[in-house]
């Protein structure tokens, strides 16, 4: 499926305390990093293998090893930069990109103000984070500029997201595979999630 929720159980459970209103900043920023890391296991389960031996205590021993170039992760500023090192955890030899958008208020559509890719993107498995997946303009947005780049194999971990969403990326990149802890009823007026999280970037940044 191009779009999955995760049911696991500690996925679930921290959710529901980052959903709370009174969760504080620094909770709210290590529960983000703790679902991004569970999300990045189930994200990850297709990653290629080779095999490899390695010196053990006891002789040689046959093991396996990622596939050559890895993982690039693609956190959508600013609140992808709270999900980054959930990633990085689990993948630190991954490199980290960058792509900046805003948006529109008025129209809802993204608009980009920065972008920083590494220059081998191409052969790399791209992870975007990003924990809202609202509209799904922002994902979109960010999808294209990986292609024009040359980098067709594209994941997505967020941590909520809508049905609006889910339906335009389904459309516009249907081999895009997206792995959220949840799917919300509905966005409101003003393209937020319902119920959601409230302004994710504010509450991982205390700017609000």
């Amino acid at each position: 499926m191009p779009f999955q929720v995760v049911e696991h159980p500690l996925i679930q459970h921290k959710l529901g305390l980052l959903r709370g209103a009174e969760t504080t900043t620094g909770k709210f920023r290590a529960l983000t990093r703790e679902i991004t890391n569970l999300l990045t296991y189930e994200a990850t389960r297709d990653l290629p293998l080779d095999p490899v031996q390695v010196a053990g205590w006891a002789g040689t021993v046959d093991c396996r090893k990622l596939t050559g170039k890895k993982v690039a992760v693609v956190p959508i500023l600013r609140a992808g930069v709270g999900m980054m090192q959930g990633v990085l955890d689990l993948i630190p030899s991954a490199r980290v990109n960058f792509v900046g958008l805003f948006r529109d208020e008025t129209t809802l559509r993204p608009v980009e103000y920065y972008r920083k890719f590494n220059p081998d993107i191409q052969v790399r498995t791209a992870i975007v984070v990003d924990p809202m997946l609202a509209t799904g303009n922002s994902l979109a947005a960010c999808c294209r500029l990986l292609n024009n780049e040359g980098c067709d194999r594209i994941k997505a971990v967020c941590l909520v997201a809508a049905p609006e969403g889910v339906e335009i990326m389904d459309t516009e990149f249907p081999d895009v595979q997206i792995y959220a802890a949840a799917l919300d009823e509905r966005l409101n007026e003003n393209g937020y999630i319902i119920p959601g999280l409230g302004d994710a970037g504010d509450r991982l940044f205390g700017t609000k």
